[in-house]
């Protein structure tokens, strides 16, 4: 059952959204990323107070995601891509992008915050960062 509301186009616009943020780390970095973008829609919090669709999150300005912005988006989603879109939008979550609302690609290590978020971990070149269940209970 999906935890989100999306039909297939959503499901699309999610798949070239983890494609682009995360493809050069694999099927798992992608689903990191797919379940940052559910997470910002479930949550209801913080920076993402009334994202309440697919496209509010992937399209959020300020504050959303760098891909959008860059051609590397706009291509046709692929049809593995859009499998597991559809895995993240029926609730699957991994560690340590479970419970984040915030990745990125540092240089070096992770920092320990982020923006006053907790770093969960570091999956390949990407950091991850879970806001406290107080900030955001509804990702807990």
């Amino acid at each position: 059952m999906a935890v989100i509301k999306a039909n297939s186009q959503d499901a699309r616009v999610l798949a070239r959204l983890m494609r682009a943020e995360a493809e050069e780390d694999g099927d798992s970095g992608m689903l990191m990323v797919g379940n940052v973008g559910v997470n910002r829609i479930l949550g209801n919090c913080l920076d993402f107070r009334n994202i309440r669709s697919v496209d509010d999150m992937v399209f959020q300005s300020p504050g959303g995601f760098e891909a959008p912005q860059k051609g590397y988006f706009y291509q046709r989603a692929r049809d593995a891509d859009v499998r597991l879109a559809r895995r993240v939008i029926g609730g699957e979550r991994i560690w340590p992008a479970s419970n984040a609302l915030w990745f990125f690609r540092p240089v070096g290590e992770c920092p320990a915050t982020w923006y006053n978020q907790q770093n969960t971990g570091r999956y390949k070149a990407h950091c991850f960062f879970t806001p406290t269940s107080e900030d955001c209970p509804s990702l807990f």
